[in-house]
């Protein structure tokens, strides 16, 4: 029986668990056909439609998508209907998807305050969750995610895509062994500003007709829609807010540090190797721009651990001279013997421009175990597996990941250092205690589990 909406807003919980519930065996589709439905995708969720169409073996249908503008939705049914020959069930209000029989696997690519909600619907509704970066839109609700996985049992991919790089996953391995000692330092940075200009000004305007404005605000406070009263940088949307300039606005987004930055962050995480910090400070601002957002586009964070090593991260929207380790986004890690730059290679400490560094060559042995595909296969291997283990990554690192950046962005807002305790996921501060969660909008709330 199909629930209606106003049923859905009452008891939207009730039903994806009833659901989950009837679909604990994870019974896939006729011939082990993988039925996914894409949550999101005026944007980045167009890459996961197409990651999984574009699939050889036939064995997986991207079955439904959803998304709250309808435009959106219309010309994404047809589009995959000419692409597979098969129309899919078409979603307005995501908590239906979750609740239906017909899918197996969510993919999420909607904004961030919204992320941590589908992917539990998802998984309380029987089903798999590939979840766009950052997993949270805050530390509690990432903690969340990670208690759902293990208490239903689910797949839950996280969408740093650099996870499933074979040469990354080999030069991690050797970071991890010691190849360049004890790592003291590791370092990421985010110099985007291509698409990063100003974002404009903004005023209480209607809604267009063809969006659902509550359900995209979802967890949120729900607020007024934004028009734009001053476009910035020739940029054209529907509101001051949407489609994507949501990124800078807290109630949405986490700024940069939580958009691009949580790709290079990830890496940093996956390279230092040391948990959550135990202290945090980040300072920094928003220059040069004549704009409503709320954000930093200059922001320089470093975390601190137990056993006296740093993290450093810098996002610098302006732009940026070129790095020695180059292009506008990058990592590097430095140990007690060497040095690691991602994509350029290990080198030993001997001063020199970068043309004169002495390279450290990788040992020949030296394999990646990585043959699986890229990001999208690889969440279909572990969905069909049934083993996290198939995924580039652990639910606990994708949280761990997150959660840096949204403790760096809890340092910046209040203007001051602050301690961390790593296990309880609690800072040693009132005022900051008060940010680790949100105050959630009735029917949208993000479930306690943990």
């Amino acid at each position: 029986m199909k629930l209606s909406r106003r049923q859905f807003i009452g008891s939207s919980a009730a039903a994806v668990i009833v659901a989950g519930m009837k679909a604990q065996g994870n019974v896939l589709g006729a011939n082990n056909r993988v039925r996914v439905a894409t949550v999101g995708f005026n944007g980045r969720g167009n890459a996961h439609i197409k990651g999984f169409l574009e699939m050889k073996d036939g064995g997986v249908e991207v079955a439904g998508l959803c998304d709250v503008d309808a435009n959106v939705l219309a010309n994404g049914g047809k589009q995959v209907e000419k692409a597979s020959g098969r129309a899919p069930k078409l979603f307005k209000d995501v908590r239906e998807l979750c609740a239906s029989q017909d899918i197996d696997a969510v993919t999420t690519a909607t904004p961030n305050h919204w992320h941590s909600l589908v992917a539990i619907l998802g998984m309380q509704g029987g089903k798999d969750v590939y979840v766009e970066k950052p997993m949270s839109h805050n530390v509690w609700e990432g903690r969340q995610v990670v208690a759902a996985a293990q208490k239903y049992g689910k797949i839950v991919q996280h969408g740093t895509q650099s996870r499933s790089n074979p040469t990354l996953i080999r030069d991690m391995k050797l970071i991890h062994s010691g190849f360049i000692g004890q790592i003291v330092e590791s370092r990421g940075y985010v110099y985007k500003n291509g698409n990063r200009g100003s974002i404009g000004r903004g005023t209480p305007g209607p809604v267009p007709a063809w969006l659902d404005w509550s359900l995209w605000q979802g967890p949120a406070q729900e607020k007024p829609f934004y028009v734009k009263t001053i476009n910035s940088g020739g940029k054209k949307q529907a509101g001051m807010w949407v489609p994507y300039d949501w990124h800078y606005n807290w109630e949405y987004g986490n700024g940069e540090i939580g958009n691009q930055g949580v790709h290079q962050m990830d890496i940093a995480c996956w390279g230092h190797n040391r948990g959550m910090p135990t202290r945090v400070h980040s300072a920094g601002g928003r220059f040069g721009m004549n704009d409503d957002g709320m954000t930093p586009n200059t922001q320089a964070t470093t975390f601190a651990y137990a056993d006296g090593s740093i993290l450093t991260f810098e996002v610098r929207n302006l732009g940026s001279f070129q790095e020695m380790d180059g292009g506008d986004c990058g990592n590097s890690f430095f140990g007690t013997k060497g040095f690691y730059v991602v994509g350029k290679g290990f080198f030993t400490y001997k001063q020199g421009r970068m043309d004169q560094r002495e390279a450290i060559p990788v040992p020949k042995d030296a394999i990646s175990d990585s043959d699986e595909g890229n990001a999208f296969q690889r969440f279909v291997n572990a969905v069909r597996s049934r083993k996290q283990s198939d995924a580039p990554m652990s639910v606990l690192d994708a949280h761990i990941s997150c959660a840096h950046c949204h403790l760096g962005n809890i340092a910046y807002r209040l203007g001051r250092s602050l301690e961390f305790d790593g296990q309880a996921e609690r800072f040693k501060d009132a005022e900051a205690n008060k940010m680790i969660s949100r105050d959630y909008r009735k029917g949208f709330a993000v479930p306690q589990l943990a």
